[in-house]
């Protein structure tokens, strides 16, 4: 299947912020949430399987891609706060919500802050509270965007794929490829090494036993970023959650994006099964 043609805007939130924001397909709305230092370009791989069966609306967040930065500090509960509010500009009450890595943790901010905005969660790659692994990975990943050197920060992303990825010759390629998708800046480098502290500081494990949504969590067996363990913490957490693991080649952090039919299937199969009320 060929990605479907985005309807393109700028949206401006109450606080003068200007959200880059592509929409597809048709039907109830799906908000998909990207990951750290992530256009959301980077959605394109699953936009054929989801835009089939979801009006999907996808989203830079403040300071990287096409948005602006604003003021005030980053964390998971800010940018959830700019998901309600998008949501509200775009007229749409209640949405599936479909989040990944830095992504899914602002999901879940989401449904624990403005519950009214949320009638499912779908969540990969995603953790409840950061261990002091993850701590010191995402710190080494922030630290070549704060002091500017880019071409060491995309080669430190390589940590997010399989070995079967990152030996084969077509990596090379896809890594030029993607390049221009990330921050290139000095203001959206800045704004990554931010959302890498975001990263390094969100613990909501004690909380989310409040989401009440049906909620699917996606972890992969070869995920260094957000191991399995951490999403099966999550989908113990949180009342009737699944969980779903993917295994075998390409079972990495970057499974969207190698494994992208498969994470689609999964998500659209469960979204599906919990229609937004008429």
């Amino acid at each position: 299947m060929t990605t479907p043609t985005p309807t393109d805007r700028t949206v401006t939130l109450p606080d003068g912020v200007n959200l880059q924001v592509s929409e597809y397909g048709s039907g109830e709305p799906l908000v998909l949430v990207c990951g750290t230092t992530q256009s959301h370009r980077l959605w394109a791989p699953m936009l054929p399987t989801l835009a089939a069966s979801f009006r999907v609306i996808t989203y830079d967040h403040r300071g990287v891609g096409d948005s602006t930065r604003g003021e005030g500090p980053i964390s998971m509960a800010s940018l959830a706060d700019d998901l309600a509010a998008l949501l509200g500009e775009l007229g749409i009450d209640r949405a599936h919500v479909l989040g990944y890595s830095l992504g899914s943790t602002v999901a879940q901010e989401l449904a624990l802050n403005h519950p009214e905005r949320v009638a499912d969660l779908a969540l990969v790659g995603t953790w409840g509270r950061t261990d002091v692994y993850q701590a010191s990975v995402f710190t080494a990943l922030g630290h070549p965007w704060r002091t500017g050197h880019r071409d060491v920060a995309l080669a430190a992303l390589g940590i997010a794929f399989s070995p079967e990825l990152l030996n084969s010759e077509q990596f090379p390629a896809m890594l030029e490829q993607l390049g221009p998708l990330f921050p290139s800046t000095p203001e959206q480098m800045a704004t990554a090494a931010e959302q890498w502290d975001a990263d390094v500081a969100h613990d909501a494990l004690d909380r989310i036993d409040r989401i009440t949504v049906p909620t699917l969590v996606i972890a992969a067996e070869s995920d260094l970023l957000t191991p399995p363990r951490q999403g099966r913490a999550v989908a113990d957490r949180i009342p009737g959650a699944r969980f779903e693991q993917l295994a075998g080649p390409g079972a990495s952090h970057a499974a969207p994006l190698e494994r992208p039919d498969d994470v689609a299937g999964l998500v659209t199969e469960f979204l599906t099964k919990n229609p937004l009320p008429a």
